[in-house]
């Protein structure tokens, strides 16, 4: 027997080979550092376990709604309206297993075979893989850096919409880089989807993971709610990564059609894992807000420390748990041209574990220049390690450039 076509086009998450590769490391016997998985080491709060607890005791473990419990849905509506100025009813909202079965289904719902795709690059690698796999075309558009840190190229992002485009992948409060949009590029994006007709997913899988400021939304302009579907997910918010609960938000005149895909896929995401979520929404905020105050100050001290080593340089992102320091000159340094053998001797001679630029789609063209202008960065996910093993692991890496 041979596989299907398409599986040849089916891509992984790279993050977990390199979790692999430290696990064996780290099972030969030597410390690892872990900043590759944008996991998170903190328990799931006490309050959301009780109440996934009692709806077990409450035999809430047969079939619910494929679109997912009403009381969720209702109060899912009311923190997204709360927090994105949005007017969205439970209506508008699917339970999903997850937020990465949103990125399949809505590719499924709106992409006809060869139709272009456009999304983040570097970014999350399910876009690329999802795309490929289900017989679109995946166009990648990419990042500059500026003085905060990195922001879309829009420039060349429309220069890349044809009459074939159809769909674009918009991952504000974006993986890898910790970036996000402001208000003026969100209104550009804004004005590109409109003039193109284009329909958009809005990832805001981080929306909630910040430090300074207050997060805002594309989805609070005008039109943008008929022209969106939203990815939601409980994972990082309520530290609930391994609960696999999510939802897909998207106008009213989509839902019918998008729920048989719940139907045909899962039947429903788990009905006592749903109470759980409701429990995160509703209730007490303080795990959240702690949490957040320790991975802010893992933040500051990873940032902080990176840019005293030389050969490196580092933004300090106010969302997200994830920073993209630039380590050109480290690299070269060291004389290493290619991102794996890099990570590879990092790996063996200070035991931290990264992903870097290339586990976050294919290189760009201009990123492959072959002169001496080429950058070169990686990812370290602080989300999953503490301080002092933060602290620990960025002295050596000091002592390694040094």
């Amino acid at each position: 027997m041979s596989f299907a076509k398409r599986m040849s086009q089916l891509g992984t998450e790279n993050a977990f080979a390199v979790a692999a590769r430290a696990a064996k490391h780290q099972a030969d016997g030597h410390t690892v550092y872990p900043f590759h998985l944008g996991d998170l080491n903190f328990a799931s709060p006490e309050h959301i376990k009780e109440a996934t607890i009692k709806a077990l005791h409450d035999n809430k473990t047969g079939y619910c709604p494929a679109a997912g419990i009403l009381p969720l849905r209702a109060a899912l509506a009311e923190e997204i309206n709360l927090t994105r100025g949005t007017k969205y009813s439970p209506e508008n909202i699917l339970i999903q297993p997850g937020g990465k079965p949103v990125i399949g289904k809505f590719l499924l719902s709106f992409m006809n075979e060869n139709d272009e795709v456009l999304f983040p690059n570097p970014g999350f690698p399910i876009y690329e893989s999802q795309i490929e796999f289900l017989g679109g075309v995946a166009v990648p558009y990419s990042f500059k850096q500026t003085e905060q840190g990195y922001s879309i190229d829009l420039e060349k992002l429309e220069a890349c919409i044809t009459p074939r485009t159809r769909l674009i992948i918009i991952n504000d409060f974006h993986n890898p880089t910790g970036s996000e949009c402001t208000q003026e590029e969100r209104e550009k994006l804004a004005h590109i989807i409109l003039k193109h007709k284009l329909i958009a997913l809005i990832d805001e899988a981080y929306f909630d993971i910040r430090y300074e400021g207050k997060s805002t939304s594309i989805l609070s302009l005008p039109e943008m709610d008929k022209h969106c579907v939203m990815l939601y997910t409980f994972s990082k918010k309520f530290a609930m990564t391994g609960w696999r609960v999510g939802a897909l938000v998207a106008p009213l005149k989509y839902m019918e059609s998008m729920a048989r895909l719940n139907v045909n896929m899962e039947s429903c995401t788990s009905h006592f894992s749903q109470y759980g979520a409701l429990a995160a929404l509703t209730g007490d905020t303080k795990p959240t807000e702690d949490m957040l105050k320790t991975l802010k100050k893992r933040r500051d001290t990873a940032v902080s420390m990176l840019n005293t080593i030389t050969g490196i340089h580092c933004p300090s992102p106010a969302s997200a748990f994830y920073l993209f320091p630039e380590v050109t000159g480290l690299m070269q340094k060291k004389g290493f041209s290619k991102y794996d053998t890099f990570s590879e001797d990092l790996l063996i001679k200070t035991g931290i574990s990264l992903c870097t630029r290339a586990h976050f789609g294919k290189i760009l063209p201009h990123e492959q220049t072959g002169t001496d202008k080429n950058k070169f960065f990686v990812r370290l996910a602080y989300s999953g390690i503490d301080e002092e093993n933060i602290v620990k692991a960025l002295n050596i890496l000091k002592s390694y450039a040094e």
